[in-house]
């Protein structure tokens, strides 16, 4: 009784976080510390200042990226599992993507 609940996944899966942490905590106790000086805690490597820049991200690039990601996502889903009913049903699929595809080229094109 005590070996199967020991054998347990819950069990053994709790003894590894606690062995990682004990790990983790370790190595940080007995790795080399630096010392902090200005040109390590520099913001750039070489220690030269430069004014910081915002960072834009294009959202209309992003969206037409992310439906391209949804539209081969679902595709490769679909497609892969239309194979169990195997016929001309895989083939519609393919073109019914590549029209979405192809509806969807001039949209990059508007930037």
């Amino acid at each position: 009784m005590v070996l199967e609940l020991l054998t347990s996944p819950p069990v053994i899966f709790f003894i590894a976080v606690i062995v990682s942490i004990l790990i983790f905590l370790w190595g940080g106790m007995i790795a080399a510390k630096g010392e902090k000086t200005s040109g390590k805690l520099a913001p750039y490597a070489c220690g030269e200042d430069f004014p910081p820049e915002r960072f834009r991200v294009d959202v209309r690039r992003l969206f037409i990226y992310g439906l391209y990601f949804l539209i081969f996502d679902a595709f490769a889903l679909i497609f892969a599992l239309s194979f169990a009913k195997p016929g001309v049903f895989p083939i519609i699929f393919a073109v019914l993507a590549l029209i979405a595809v192809i509806v969807m080229l001039p949209v990059k094109w508007y930037e």
